[in-house]
């Protein structure tokens, strides 16, 4: 039988070869890459933080055994009605005209933790995205087990927290979670931590005539004050639940929620890696309302 003759091997070859080199060259480029940066990555995910560097679910993460870098089920959420954004030093320099344009309405900036620490990128965050038409607002890290709430609000108030009726500033926030330094509850008794947290409000109203929004978790709420019901007609509630569900889960005795954090792993446009995204629960003029106590 008459057989065609087989094509040369050579080429073939030569192209497994051109190709088994360019593999091992960016092979080398990445293990040159993962090898120059042998320290912890400095970003927004971490969670062997230091005291000062706390974020905004950080003790979440940490104590509901959430990795680093893990992408949460809430990236898949919707992302419809008034899209928010929150934000500490871990995102680094931020283009908040770029936040603007991509569709976000509202953010809050870590300004405080505990009674010692101020975020060092919030004297540029907070003015530049007023700048840009953001509606924004700060936020404090509770620390409980350092210092009473009272002393966390003055210095929160002291140190950013304070409230303008300007149509962009919205009122301060309380983000009191599972603590990412020790114990989840800092060691406090629930009705301890029931105090700490009506003192906090307390001054803070005192200090700006706003009811401090709390941002928390329903396990946290519920495990560390006792399914307590005693803040829920004095402040908004802003619950952090990185789920693809419709609504998320709410702490005991709270209603409703005016903000949801739905994910931790969103991205925007103006901010480098990962950000937290967050839904208001109403329109625009509801939001502004929020801002101008009105």
């Amino acid at each position: 039988m008459f057989s065609l003759p087989r094509p040369s091997a050579g080429p073939r070859r030569r192209i497994a070869t051109a190709l088994g080199v360019l593999g091992a060259a960016l092979a080398l480029t990445v293990t040159t890459v993962g090898g120059a940066s042998a320290a912890p990555d400095p970003g927004r995910d971490r969670t062997d933080v230091k005291p000062g560097e706390a974020y905004m679910g950080v003790g979440t993460r940490i104590h509901e055994g959430i990795p680093a870098g893990e992408p949460s089920l809430g990236v898949m959420s919707p992302t419809d009605g008034v899209q928010g954004i929150d934000v500490s030093h871990w995102q680094g320099a931020i283009n908040w005209t770029s936040v603007r344009n991509s569709g976000i309405q509202f953010a809050w900036i870590k300004a405080t933790e505990g009674t010692t620490y101020k975020d060092d990128r919030f004297n540029t965050n907070y003015p530049a995205a007023h700048g840009a038409g953001v509606i924004r607002g700060a936020y404090h890290f509770a620390r409980p087990n350092v210092s009473s709430g009272a002393t966390q609000a003055n210095y929160f108030v002291n140190n950013g927290g304070a409230w303008s009726r300007d149509n962009l500033t919205l009122p301060g926030v309380l983000d009191i979670e599972h603590n990412p330094y020790g114990a989840m509850c800092y060691g406090l008794t629930t009705t301890q931590m029931r105090t700490w947290i009506n003192d906090f409000y307390t001054t803070y109203k005192s200090r700006t005539s706003r009811d401090v929004v709390i941002y928390t978790t329903a396990s946290w709420w519920n495990t560390c004050t006792g399914n307590w019901t005693g803040m829920s007609s004095k402040s908004p509630l802003w619950v952090a639940h990185w789920t693809s569900a419709a609504s998320p889960t709410l702490p005991s005795g709270f209603p409703t929620w005016t903000v949801w954090q739905y994910t931790a792993t969103g991205s925007v446009s103006g901010v480098a890696g990962n950000v937290d995204r967050n839904k208001f629960n109403g329109s625009r003029d509801r939001l502004l309302a929020l801002a101008n106590n009105t």
